[in-house]
């Protein structure tokens, strides 16, 4: 299935498809490979909130994934360089960390020339 995303005022199709007959470890591959921005998160985690709040102030929406406690084992054998971290966020499929590791490339000035780089960013 693919699905529309609209882009201020316009629409592009989405890279990213739902298959279910593929493993969750290569699905969440290719989540984050397809995205600009991924984070995977537990449900009603205030830290994932927060890192949303900071990326939409600089005029990014993350493609936000929330996991089950089932699927938290496997997001972490996905992503083994998360080292187990939730939530981690990806842009343009590199692991930035947590909450952290953003807020350190917010207040380093790179988050919005990284967000750029990948097309996560137009202005």
């Amino acid at each position: 299935m693919k699905g529309e995303v609209a882009v201020e005022g316009t629409k592009r199709s989405a890279a990213l498809t739902i298959d279910g007959g593929e493993p969750p470890e290569k699905r969440m591959e290719r989540m984050i490979k397809e995205s600009p921005v991924v984070i995977f998160s537990r449900r009603s985690c205030c830290m994932c909130h927060v890192m949303r709040r900071l990326l939409a102030t600089v005029g990014v929406h993350p493609t936000v994934i929330e996991l089950e406690e089932a699927e938290e084992e496997e997001a972490a054998a996905a992503a083994a360089a998360a080292e187990g971290l939730l939530p981690a966020v990806f842009i343009g499929g590199e692991l930035v960390g947590g909450l952290e590791g953003l807020v350190a490339l917010h207040l380093s000035e790179r988050l919005v020339p990284r967000l750029r780089e990948v097309g996560a960013l137009w202005r």
